[in-house]
């Protein structure tokens, strides 16, 4: 773009409006049918040809310039089940439901991006410009490269983004090879024996077998796992029980473990196994774990990566990128399309994470003040990509 500063300062109250609006509404996995609308009304009226319906409210943009490439550009549409604490004027309508982790500007800054792009097709290719459905959690990014993508739009290379509360504004985060963990969910029901909370003996007490294999768990990453290898198993759900003189006749467990390597995957899923079952076996009940493998690494490829740091030098400044950021122990959906295409995904400073200001928080709200660098970031790559 001839001149991208001044192409951004015309649209960004009206990309502030859209952010405020897609807040005020937001909607949860696989739900986002007013946010799929209002993307494929904003898309239509750029004159971007638009496909709708891939993993259900998924929106797909299509721009092209010319023979050339064909790159893909995702942003993540979806919310969290969160009540919002936050008295901002546009805070979410539906109870419940809140734009938490930042999905609202994500979504707002690749429509920035498309429609600059619309205006002054400074490239030579093809830019799909991926809405995604229901990255929290639920795979949606699974769903897209399971209905075919990649067959439909066979791009070479595919981006993703993310705001990063505590990364400083005008910064960013871009590093070669994993930058944010695989993602496992876990439900243990342990089956004891109900009985009279002052007759404990006629029962067998799941609860005391539960909290006696969670502080057990927590030995999988302090003596299991190599200390320089990062894990993490949690515990985020206790259910059992309806009253007070009742011992319950089970108890449940959910939580989420995080890791790396797959050889990492495996030991702490085999250890939480063998320690459930064990203890499970010393106290004479039975129980059963459901392990679902949810996430994989997100692993960023060396090439992408470099054309990903040229790009945002272009904008910020190369000494604002950092290059070597400490991978977090979050995950992203954005993996699976990762381990179809080469790609890069980054971290977009989104400003201090004080007074609750982080991810997934009830006081969360995405930082304005980061859609002009994410826009610059987007239109920036996407010209690197594909110069004519």
């Amino acid at each position: 773009m001839s001149n991208l500063a001044d192409g951004i300062a015309g649209i960004l109250d009206e990309m502030k409006t859209w952010r405020h609006e897609l807040h005020a509404h937001p909607e949860t996995a696989f739900e986002e049918h007013q946010t799929s609308a209002f993307v494929a009304e904003k898309l239509t009226s750029f004159g971007i040809e638009v496909h709708r319906g891939l993993a259900g409210t998924g929106v797909i943009g299509v721009l092209g310039n010319g023979d050339g490439p064909m790159i893909g550009l995702r942003a993540d549409m979806d919310a969290l089940h969160v009540e919002e604490a936050g008295n901002v004027p546009y805070r979410s309508q539906h109870p419940g439901r809140m734009h938490a982790c930042g999905h609202d500007g994500h979504t707002t800054m690749l429509l920035g991006a498309a429609r600059l792009l619309s205006q002054d097709r400074a490239f030579r290719g093809t830019i799909i410009f991926v809405f995604q459905p229901a990255e929290e959690s639920e795979g949606g990014a699974r769903v897209m490269v399971e209905e075919g993508l990649f067959e439909m739009f066979p791009m070479q290379s595919v981006y993703g983004l993310h705001n990063w509360p505590g990364l400083p504004l005008g910064k960013m985060a871009i590093c070669s090879g994993p930058l944010m963990a695989a993602l496992d969910i876990f439900e243990l029901t342990v089956h004891g024996k109900g009985a009279h909370a002052g007759m404990p003996h006629l029962g067998i007490d799941p609860i005391v077998v539960a909290t006696q294999i969670v502080n057990a768990w927590q030995t999988i990453t302090s003596r299991n796992v190599n200390p320089v290898d990062a894990s993490v198993v949690s515990v985020t759900q206790i259910h059992a029980g309806d009253t007070w003189n009742v011992i319950p006749a089970s108890a449940v467990l959910r939580g989420t473990t995080r890791s790396f390597r797959d050889e990492t995957r495996n030991l702490i899923e085999k250890r939480m196994r063998d320690i459930a079952n064990h203890f499970c076996a010393a106290f004479d009940v039975r129980c059963d774990l459901r392990y679902e493998r949810r996430y994989p690494v997100t692993v960023n490829t060396p090439q992408e990566t470099r054309l990903a740091q040229m790009a945002a030098a272009a904008v910020i400044g190369a000494g604002n990128i950092d290059e070597h950021p400490t991978p977090s122990m979050g995950a992203e959906d954005f993996a699976f399309m990762l381990q179809e295409k080469p790609g890069c995904y980054v971290w977009l400073g989104n400003g201090p994470a004080d007074n609750g200001r982080n991810l997934h928080s009830p006081h969360y709200d995405f930082n304005d003040d980061a859609l002009a660098t994410g826009v610059s970031y987007w239109v920036s790559l996407a010209q690197t990509l594909l110069t004519e």
